[in-house]
């Protein structure tokens, strides 16, 4: 049977998990007010021991939950939330995600450069998990392809014939545009903090 400590570590756990990716043991620190990473290990080992989880050591973020299983989602390069940038696929490295829910598209993920989707959570650093798709509806975030080669991320939204690209950022004008090309649907965010 599980104390309310380690209950508070696997729904942290799981939260973060949900959301994406597992968390380091310094974020487990940190969120739940754990002075001793040593401690955070003793729960984790004992979840682990218990069934809960699965651990691989010595790795960072080494965390899975039993019965769900993660998915190698490739990086292939850099979005711009901002002025539009010339669109590279390159596959520079694969990142483990333990998807939320069944994507019948594949995924892929893209490194954000900008500021113009601050609004909606979306930072200059992180990495947005993308469903590839060619439609969308109306308030989806999109990665989007305009001028057939430079790609962007903003809120889709079709209007008046054309198609309106409207960054999250108070300061950001819309991109207004007759074409754009989906590339796909923005269904996740990673973030890295520095170590």
């Amino acid at each position: 049977m599980l104390n309310d400590t380690a209950r508070a570590v696997y729904s942290y756990i799981c939260q973060r998990i949900d959301e994406g990716y597992p968390p380091t043991i310094r974020e487990i620190c940190s969120a739940l007010g754990i002075r001793s990473t040593s401690t955070v290990h003793r729960y984790i080992n004992r979840l682990a021991e218990e069934g809960y989880l699965e651990k691989m050591d010595n790795q960072n973020r080494a965390i899975r939950l039993k019965g769900r299983s993660s998915v190698n989602v490739p990086l292939i390069g850099t979005v711009t939330a901002g002025l539009p940038i010339t669109a590279i696929e390159n596959i520079t490295e694969y990142l483990p995600y333990v998807p939320h829910r069944h994507f019948s598209g594949e995924l892929f993920a893209l490194k954000v450069r900008g500021e113009s989707m601050i609004n909606a959570g979306i930072f200059d650093g992180d990495v947005v998990i993308v469903e590839r798709q060619q439609v969308a509806e109306n308030g989806d975030i999109i990665v989007a392809l305009v001028n057939e080669e430079e790609a962007t991320v903003k809120r889709f939204y079709k209007e008046n014939g054309g198609y309106r690209l409207q960054p999250e950022n108070d300061t950001m004008e819309p991109i207004f545009v007759d074409e754009v090309a989906v590339l796909g649907k923005v269904v996740a965010l990673l973030r890295y903090f520095e170590q």
